[in-house]
């Protein structure tokens, strides 16, 4: 919706000067996905893209740390490399608060998204650039263009549909699967790219080092990254006005009503004692995101180096490298998706609450990792089936179809108007403070079954408590989120 749109009732006109468009749904478009906004498969496909080139370079991330200086990787032991991992990772979504505060006031939604996807392209080229230096350079480009990129795509996506609309958790579900769309490809693109021994024939035949295939896998996720961008530049007029930033013009005076002040001297930006409540009831959700990723992260990082060096690199008869492993994840969401969006669309308005669907997040998340303490146990005796990665895959991801996609969801209908970007930017804070502590956890990697043991079954106990903490406070959560469900 744009700054000129008419709202029933106006008055008089007023000047606003450095907001961003209302977050009001549009009605009446339908795009190629049927009984949703024609927006959203343009956001479906620019985040698919943004994500391969994500994925893919956390995919191989880790490995490249830990292998040999001769066999081209960086030679780290596992503490350097999770300790990297962790506050990467961590940099990456907090540089999401940055991203939407910029969004808010400057650049708006939709060229903060642009200008991230630039910023996340050359970060990856750079990092195909076989030094040191390129690769920390690349590490930050990558950390500044996705703080632009990931806070915006989401809000919009949010600005879709009205707050009250049952289709929301759906669309957020559906978009979700784009993203895993892209995480499911990317390890295997960047991965072979990477590992595989086939391609490091092939640049042999060319002359050019093998060592050098690491460096062939980053330069991939940033091709990933620039055909999300092409495909978000060709396909802008179905946004309809959503993410554009609104400056210096006039409008109906009841179409900015909540962003005035709520008391007589209260200052631009205040917040309503209601709106007070729904932050209070995001900050309580943020604590439970911040202990299941800190668990989920795992993947790409002691989970992997279990797959690198305890696990069988033979399914079905075919060589598996450990990064191929990390598509498995993504191709579960894939598939269960769709099923949960139709889960929550067939129930309605009979459907779990948000905090309930966290607490369910949380139980299924312990479940899945609990199974790596029998594996653990098992690789005293050599190495273990791959098959036990792929169980806790499919099983946490039970609990990430539960949690995540509904808590980017929950937080753009909780969210204060005026700081929509910004309190999806402060939504990620959690998510980086939980990597930054899964790469504290992976430190402890040891290959050692007792340390394995302790690792996993520590990290299964922690979440099933928090699981069972958040049902009971459910209905206190429920409270401050007032009409919002």
């Amino acid at each position: 919706m744009t700054e000129n749109q008419q709202v029933e009732g106006a008055a008089k006109e007023v000047t606003v000067v450095e907001i961003e468009d209302t977050g009001l749904a549009i009605e009446g478009k339908s795009g190629i996905i049927p009984g949703h906004p024609a927006g959203l498969p343009v956001l479906f496909f620019t985040e698919l893209w943004e994500r391969f080139s994500y994925y893919g370079m956390r995919a191989i991330l880790v490995l490249y740390m830990t292998e040999t200086a001769a066999r081209g990787g960086l030679g780290m032991d596992v503490k350097s490399s999770s300790d990297i991992f962790g506050n990467y990772t961590a940099s990456v979504y907090l540089a999401s608060i940055f991203g939407g505060l910029i969004a808010d006031r400057f650049l708006g939604a939709r060229l903060a998204v642009l200008v991230g996807g630039v910023i996340i392209a050359l970060g990856h080229f750079t990092m195909a650039v076989p030094s040191l230096m390129s690769f920390y350079a690349g590490l930050a480009l990558i950390i500044l263009g996705t703080g632009f990129l990931k806070p915006n795509i989401s809000t919009m996506v949010g600005k879709l549909y009205k707050p009250d609309d049952n289709r929301r958790d759906a669309g957020f579900s559906i978009f979700y699967m784009g993203i895993n769309i892209g995480a499911m490809l990317s390890p295997l693109a960047c991965g072979y790219l990477a590992q595989s021994e086939h391609f490091k024939q092939i640049l042999k035949s060319f002359g050019l080092a093998p060592e050098m295939s690491w460096h062939f896998g980053f330069a991939a996720a940033g091709v990933g990254m620039c055909i999300g961008l092409a495909h978000l530049i060709f396909q802008y007029k179905l946004l309809d006005g959503i993410g554009e930033k609104v400056t210096d013009k006039p409008v109906e005076s009841s179409a900015v009503t909540e962003m005035e002040p709520a008391k007589e001297g209260g200052g631009k930006w205040q917040l309503t004692e209601s709106e007070w409540h729904k932050v209070g009831a995001i900050a309580c959700l943020f604590v439970f995101n911040l202990l299941f990723w800190s668990i989920f992260e795992q993947g790409g990082s002691s989970l992997n180096l279990f797959a690198e060096r305890l696990t069988e690199k033979n399914i079905f008869g075919f060589r598996v490298e450990a990064s191929y492993l990390q598509a498995v994840q993504a191709l579960d969401v894939i598939i269960l998706a769709p099923i949960f969006s139709l889960l929550w669309i067939k129930l309605g308005r009979r459907q779990p609450s948000s905090p309930a669907k966290f607490a369910l997040g949380l139980m299924f998340l312990g479940l899945g990792i609990a199974i790596m303490v029998p594996a653990a146990m098992l690789s005293s005796h050599g190495l273990v089936s791959p098959y036990f990665l792929i169980a806790v895959y499919f099983v946490e991801t039970l609990g990430e179809m539960c949690l995540s996609p509904v808590g980017l969801s929950t937080v753009s209908k909780l969210a204060p108007r005026a700081f929509q970007s910004m309190t999806m930017g402060a939504w990620f804070i959690s998510t980086a403070l939980g990597n930054k502590l899964a790469g504290v956890f992976s430190g402890y990697f040891k290959e050692d079954p007792q340390s394995l043991i302790y690792l996993f079954g520590g990290m299964a106990v922690a979440a099933l408590a928090a699981s069972a903490v958040l049902f009971l406070l459910t209905p206190t959560i429920k409270k401050l989120m007032g009409e919002i469900k």
